[in-house]
């Protein structure tokens, strides 16, 4: 999975806690939306943003059982 986010965003180091807290930090990178440009006009306002490799996203805001689930299910 892939959580997208930027430096200095809280809410993204939150949700950087809870992918640790439910044991999926190992599988997932962080990508800074500042890295692209489409990343950014994609996510800009909408981070943090975790994407499975199935295309599917998470929005903020999220649990630990949301993140889990939402690894678990995949479409």
């Amino acid at each position: 999975m892939t959580l997208f986010s930027t430096d200095g965003c809280h809410l993204c180091e939150q949700a950087w806690q809870l992918l640790e807290q439910g044991g999926l930090a190992a599988q997932t990178r962080l990508q800074d939306i500042m890295d692209k440009e489409e990343w950014l006009t994609a996510y800009r306002v909408r981070i943090p943003v975790l994407r499975r490799e199935d295309g599917a996203e998470l929005d903020w805001p999220f649990t630990t059982a949301d993140l889990i689930e939402f690894n678990r299910v995949r479409t």
